[in-house]
């Protein structure tokens, strides 16, 4: 087994918007506008990556400008990107955001036809990066048929980091669940999972010993300003949260940095109190950034947060 996280998914060109005042619909809002480079998954391996920690992508990006400053932004940061699949004639991945005044976003629209170009034979292709991977971390942006696979195949060589990312992919995601190891839902995504109402936290609690009954070793809850709940598969159970931000730049790109601190403490073999500490202090980082990604990230940064409580 080699030392690196293994990451299969979305890799985006992520534009946002962010208005002055209040939005008014249908309307031309006066405001900020930023393009970076995103991605559930390859946001998390950028993450993880200016953590310091070796890891790489499979994904699918098309000939095109923003195929290119995919590629070349996240080779700077630091992923080995030599896996992913180049499709001639089709759009890059494109994620747009509209974000309110206070940096909460309000509509987003996504363009990710391109991942259906991933198919179980290129993975199957690439197994031996999954055999020597510490960790693999997919999204359920990718085609069933890859997912299954995964879920099904990889689960049998590493264990499996997802973000449900949305209620509709939570969907997608519901029949393969058991096979995940850690799992990292907000309430609504875990309502969908666990096919119950999630409206306090006793059900949150039952929501997570249901789907830890199915095979799930770990949950975390992301709570927002609330922190998270930790759950697995042993009854463990613990909340937690740090100071609450206070002028929050961007949130778009918290979840993301979150999972990355999760699987950097799962593959540096972090007790469970300080994995959370490292995911919330990540998340942290991410918020105080116009960036989806704090390019300031680093162990030091991580430090300095958690001194502050």
């Amino acid at each position: 087994m080699s030392n690196y996280v293994l990451g299969i998914g979305a890799a985006n060109v992520d534009i946002s918007g962010k208005s002055k005042q209040p939005l008014i619909m249908r309307d031309s809002n006066p405001g900020f506008m930023h393009v970076s480079v995103g991605g559930v998954t390859r946001n998390v391996m950028e993450n993880i990556a200016r953590l310091n920690y070796p890891c790489k992508l499979i994904s699918a990006l098309g000939n095109d400008l923003h195929g290119q400053l995919i590629e070349e932004y996240s080779v700077k940061a630091g992923i080995d990107m030599s896996h992913c699949l180049h499709v001639e004639n089709q759009n890059s991945s494109t994620y747009m955001a509209i974000l309110n005044e206070t940096g909460n976003m309000e509509l987003a629209l996504s363009d990710m036809h391109i991942l259906n170009q991933l198919t179980p034979e290129y993975i199957e292709k690439n197994i031996e990066l999954v055999k020597q991977a510490r960790a693999l971390s997919f999204d359920p942006c990718l085609s069933e048929s890859v997912i299954q696979y995964i879920t099904e195949e990889c689960s049998k060589y590493a264990p499996l980091f997802c973000d449900p990312v949305s209620s509709a992919y939570s969907a997608r995601l519901k029949p393969y669940v058991g096979k995940i190891h850690t799992l990292k839902p907000n309430t609504m995504e875990l309502a969908v999972l666990a096919d119950m109402k999630v409206e306090n936290e006793y059900d949150m609690i039952q929501a997570c010993r249901k789907l830890c009954a199915e095979g799930v070793r770990r949950i975390f809850v992301s709570r927002g300003d609330k922190g998270c709940m930790y759950y697995d598969h042993e009854g463990h159970l613990l909340f937690k949260h740090l100071k609450p931000v206070e002028n929050m730049v961007n949130a778009s790109g918290a979840g993301d940095s979150f999972m990355a601190g999760i699987i950097y403490s799962y593959v540096n073999d972090f007790d469970i109190e300080k994995t959370i500490n490292y995911g919330l202090a990540c998340g942290i980082a991410a918020i105080n950034s116009e960036m989806t990604i704090n390019p300031d990230l680093g162990i030091d940064m991580i430090e300095k947060i958690l001194e502050r409580g």
